[in-house]
């Protein structure tokens, strides 16, 4: 079935955005911060918005558009109840029109009428069929009907903001494990450098040098790195006085 050109129109539109956005942020960050403050205008008047999704197994807000949201979203994640949560872990779109007629999480609606909360749309973020978070709109001005189009077009939005979230994730962890790497290897220098030493003062094998730091590490309750960072500053700083 071939979509309705206005539809077509949309998605088009949302995608030029945020290809736009991904090309012109400087950094990851500021990419996603930019993203919720485009989010945030989609429906008028404007909202608050936030970006939650799972990194290591805990919720976490990627990005939003100002304090109200973020506490908003904290709040959840404290409570561990409420429509963002929802959202990402059972892939529903969870409107709350009107706070004040609602009443499931009656413990995240308490907070939510404290902060001035009047209605919230939270959109799951899809990829491959597996929700990877939520885009969460927040309405401190009224109680929103969010009719059709709305929804449509904040739906639109949220699919391509799944992508781009999804990419944003996989830079992280790819610079998390790169950073990881290059500790890694920088710790197997000053160990390889602690054996060099040690095979000279002692005139043994590396397998022998190598069994000894690694005693000495166990004894003093110190790990092996710390052990061998140790050495080689005690060497460098005997040669240099």
């Amino acid at each position: 079935m071939v979509p309705p050109l206005e539809e077509t129109r949309e998605q088009s539109e949302s995608f030029g955005l945020l290809e736009s956005l991904m090309l012109t942020a400087d950094g990851i960050e500021a990419f996603l911060q930019e993203l919720v403050g485009r989010s945030s205008t989609l429906i008028e008047p404007a909202m608050s918005c936030g970006i939650t999704t799972q990194y290591d197994g805990q919720p976490l807000t990627v990005a939003s558009s100002d304090s109200k949201a973020a506490a908003l979203d904290e709040a959840q994640y404290a409570l561990d109840e409420g429509p963002c949560l929802h959202s990402m872990r059972t892939a529903q779109v969870v409107d709350l029109a009107d706070v004040e007629e609602a009443a499931r999480w009656p413990q995240f609606l308490k907070e939510a009428r404290n902060q001035g909360l009047q209605s919230s749309l939270s959109l799951p973020l899809m990829v491959q069929q597996k929700s990877i978070g939520a885009l969460n709109l927040y309405s401190f001005d009224t109680a929103h009907d969010f009719g059709s189009g709305t929804r449509k077009e904040a739906e639109v939005f949220a699919a391509q903001a799944s992508t781009a979230l999804f990419l944003a994730l996989r830079q992280i962890r790819s610079d998390q494990t790169a950073q990881q790497l290059e500790q890694a290897l920088t710790h197997r220098s000053v160990i390889d450098q602690a054996l060099g030493i040690v095979m000279g003062q002692q005139g043994c094998s590396a397998d022998e040098a190598f069994a000894l730091l690694r005693t000495h590490s166990q004894n003093n309750n110190k790990k092996l790195r710390f052990v061998a960072e140790e050495l080689v500053a005690r060497t460098v700083a005997r040669r240099t006085s």
